[in-house]
C-alpha cells in the first residue's frame, strides 16, 4: 500500500478527532463543514485506499468512520493518547473504546465512531445511529462489521471490525477469495467440464433453466421492475435425489455458465454440539456472502435443514431454534443457495414452502445411461469387439457418478495393460464394485 493519500488521510483524521476532544472540554465547536477542512482529494488518485474512498462514494462521514477502523492496523499507537485523556477529565463513556488483552493499543467501538462524529449531541446521534444501520457503504455492504465483546452489552460497546476484504482491497487493490478454514467454513468449487456432460431429463434441464434466468435477470426484475417491494431477496433451490445424479455437478455448471462464484458448505466444520456454535459458523458464511452474488451450496442439508421435533428436553428446543434460525437467513440471503439432499422426505416442510424451484435429479433411465456411457469413455480408448454398450446401459440401472466410476477403473486397467482397449470383462468388474459399495447384487 502507498502511504502519500495514507499520510494525509491519517492526519486529517487526527486533527477532526482532536478539535472534537477540544470541543468536548468546550475549547471550541466543530461542525459538519469544519470537518471538511483539509480533507484529502481521492479523486484521481491511484493508491488502493483513494480508490475504494472514491468508489463507495465515501463522504465525510464514512471516511472518518473507515479511518477509525482500520487505524488500530494501520498504525497501532494513533489513538493511544485517548487512554490519556481517559485518565485526565474524560469519562470513557463519552468515547467508548476497548482494551484488549493482547493489543495494548486503543480499539475504537461504536461510541467512539459516535463521539467523532456528532460529540454529546442528542439530536445528531439519534442521526448517525440510523446512519450506521442504513445508507452507510461500509457496514451495507460488508466492509466493517461490529463485533459484540459481551453478551447484554449496548450495542454502541461493539468493537468496529474491518472485515479480510476490506483489509485486503485496501493492501492489495482487490478483494481475493476467502481462505478455507475454520474461519470460513466455505470451500469454492469449480469445474472444467460443460452441460453436455451432464444427461438430465427435460424436466430437470427446465428447471435449471429457470435458476440461470434469475441470476441473469434479477436486477431487471426487482430493481427495475421493483418487484423487491414485494418479495424477499435472493433465490432458494432445493436439489433432491440419488448420490451420483448431478447435484453437485450442476451446482458447479451453474456458477459456470453465469460467471458466479460457488461455495460449497463443509458441515463438518460448521455443525457443532455446543449451544449457539452452529448459528455462529453459518453466520460467518452468511455475512461474508452477503451482496457478493455468491452461489451456496449445501450438500447434505438435511444435516443442517432438517425437520424440527417435538420439543422433550432442552436439547430438541436448541436444534430447534437452529432451524428457525437458518430459515431466517436463507430466507434474507440476496443470493442463490442451494440445498441438496438424497432424500427431500428428510427436509423441514418450513423450507421446502419457500423454495422457487425443487429440482429433481433421478437415476437416468437406459437411454440416458448411453449417452453417459458414450461421452463418458475417453476418445483415446476403444471398445473391444466384444461389448454391448447398448445391452450394458438397459442392463445395469447406474447413476451418472458411478458410470464414471466405473469409466476411470476401465481406462486404469487399459493402462496397466499397455492398450488403449477396455475390454467387457473391465467394464462388468467396475460394476460389479460399484453395486457392492451400494449394497446391491450383481446378477
Amino acid at each position: 500500500m502507498e502511504s502519500e493519500f495514507l499520510e494525509l488521510e491519517i492526519a486529517w483524521f487526527l486533527n477532526v478527532l482532536q478539535r472534537r476532544i477540544r470541543a468536548q472540554f468546550g475549547l471550541g465547536t466543530i461542525g459538519a463543514t469544519e470537518s471538511e477542512i483539509d480533507m484529502p482529494d481521492a479523486t484521481d488518485c491511484d493508491e488502493p485506499y483513494a480508490r475504494f474512498v472514491g468508489t463507495l462514494g465515501l463522504g465525510v462521514e464514512g471516511r472518518l468512520v473507515l479511518m477509525l477502523t482500520m487505524l488500530p492496523l494501520l498504525r497501532p499507537s494513533a489513538l493511544d493518547f485517548l487512554k490519556a485523556t481517559d485518565s485526565e477529565k474524560l469519562q470513557i463513556s463519552d468515547f467508548g473504546g476497548y482494551s484488549a488483552q493482547v493489543h495494548k493499543g486503543f480499539l475504537p467501538t461504536f461510541e467512539t465512531a459516535l463521539f467523532l462524529l456528532c460529540g454529546n449531541s442528542l439530536a445528531l446521534r439519534s442521526n448517525y445511529i440510523a446512519y450506521f444501520q442504513r445508507g452507510n457503504p461500509l457496514f451495507e455492504e460488508h466492509w466493517v462489521r461490529l463485533e459484540q465483546i459481551a453478551p447484554n452489552e449496548p450495542i454502541t460497546a461493539s468493537l468496529l471490525q474491518p472485515t479480510t476484504d476490506l483489509i485486503n482491497v485496501l493492501t492489495k487493490g482487490y478483494v481475493g477469495d476467502p481462505e478455507f478454514g475454520p474461519s470460513f467454513p466455505a470451500q469454492k468449487i469449480e469445474t472444467d467440464r460443460n452441460w453436455q456432460d451432464l444427461v438430465l431429463p427435460h424436466e430437470t434441464k427446465n428447471d435449471i433453466e429457470e435458476i440461470i434466468s434469475w441470476v441473469r435477470h434479477e436486477q431487471m426484475v426487482m430493481r427495475e421492475w421493483r418487484l423487491a417491494e414485494k418479495v424477499n431477496p435472493g433465490f432458494r433451490c432445493l436439489f433432491h435425489g440419488p448420490p451420483g445424479t448431478g447435484k453437485t455437478f450442476t451446482a458447479t455448471l451453474l456458477g459456470k455458465a453465469t460467471g458466479r462464484d460457488v461455495y460449497r458448505i463443509d458441515l463438518s466444520m460448521v455443525v457443532s454440539k455446543y449451544i449457539g456454535e452452529t448459528e455462529k459458523n453459518l453466520k460467518v458464511v452468511f455475512d461474508k456472502a452477503q451482496s457478493k452474488g455468491w452461489i451456496l451450496f449445501f450438500d447434505e442439508a438435511d444435516a443442517l435443514f432438517g425437520k424440527r421435533t417435538d420439543v422433550s428436553d432442552s436439547k430438541d428446543r436448541y436444534a430447534n431454534q437452529e432451524v428457525s434460525y437458518l430459515l431466517q437467513r436463507v430466507e434474507s440471503f440476496d443470493g442463490v443457495v442451494i440445498l441438496a439432499t438424497n432424500n427431500r422426505e428428510n427436509m423441514d416442510k418450513a423450507f421446502t414452502r419457500r423454495f422457487q424451484v425443487v429440482v429433481n435429479f433421478s437415476v437416468p433411465n437406459a437411454m440416458e445411461r448411453l449417452i453417459l456411457w458414450r461421452t463418458g469413455l475417453p476418445a483415446a480408448c476403444t471398445l473391444a469387439a466384444s461389448v454391448n454398450l447398448e445391452a450394458i446401459a438397459e442392463r445395469y440401472e447406474l447413476t451418472g457418478g458411478s458410470i464414471m466410476n466405473v469409466v476411470r477403473h476401465c481406462a486404469l486397467r487399459a493402462a496397466v495393460r499397455g492398450l488403449p482397449v477396455i475390454e467387457e470383462y473391465d467394464l462388468v468388474d467396475g460394476i460389479r464394485r460399484e453395486f457392492r459399495k451400494a449394497g446391491r447384487i450383481l446378477h
